[in-house]
């Protein structure tokens, strides 16, 4: 189990300082999906970068099976199971795709089809990719693909994934769709996954809308979906008028 407590991240800029997360509280219990949602700039990013260890927080606790791990290093935090796909993985110059799901599984020793059952699940084959390097021959898509992919491979007990839709074609972001929610299905781990996109919000357990560094709204799919097409389409004064709104 997560647990977020009083989660604050203020940073100071020329103009004085600003508050990025205020006071953020979230309990997100074992082997849920849960989905970020909610406008740009609005802490979403930041408050994941917070769990995986990537951001400090400036006030609050972070409490993970049990352990308060606000003071852990990344490595320290992927060492107890935890695991974070980026918006734009880095990219490993003479480093293959395979040294990066040997890499990725640890001890256990990944034959060339076990590559290839990580491959596939995120829309790639293994004979295409498996001996090429994670470099700039890759489009930024590609990249994503085998991020997430290598995250599949460590079996995290934690995946956080970062608008894992970005930058992949429609057949791809099917194909990954089905595998979120087959590891939701398996109950093999737990999910949060930063998103906009209507179909991956629909698999989520509890969606948690944060905007202005705050939790917004919060609740299942069926409670909160019509509030953020609600959010979405009602300060849209062109759709306002198709739907006969007046000013």
């Amino acid at each position: 189990m997560l647990e977020l407590k009083n989660i604050c991240y203020r940073v100071s800029t020329p103009e004085g300082d600003l508050d990025i997360l205020k006071n953020v509280s979230i309990t997100i219990p074992d082997h849920k999906l849960v989905v970020f949602t909610g406008p740009n700039g609005g802490g979403k990013t930041t408050l994941a970068k917070v769990i995986m260890g990537l951001v400090q927080p400036t006030g609050g606790r972070i409490i993970y099976n049990g352990q308060d791990v606000t003071d852990l290093t990344i490595t320290e935090r992927a060492r107890l199971g935890i695991s974070y796909g980026f918006q734009q993985p880095p990219r490993f110059k003479g480093i293959t795709v395979n040294d990066l799901l040997q890499l990725s599984a640890g001890s256990e020793k990944l034959s060339k089809d076990r590559c290839c059952q990580y491959l596939t699940k995120v829309g790639l084959c293994a004979n295409d990719y498996l001996d090429r390097e994670v470099d700039v021959s890759l489009s930024g898509g590609e990249v994503k693909r085998i991020e997430i992919a290598t995250i599949l491979a460590r079996h995290s007990d934690l995946m956080i994934f970062d608008e894992p839709e970005a930058g992949i074609d429609l057949w791809s972001f099917a194909r990954l769709t089905e595998t979120f929610e087959q590891i939701h299905r398996e109950e093999q781990s737990t999910m949060i996954i930063i998103s906009h996109q209507e179909r991956i919000i629909q698999l989520a357990d509890e969606i948690v809308v944060i905007a202005g560094g705050q939790i917004a709204h919060r609740g299942t799919t069926e409670e909160v979906f019509p509030l953020i097409l609600a959010d979405t389409l009602g300060g849209c004064p062109v759709l306002n008028k198709k739907e006969g709104v007046s000013e």
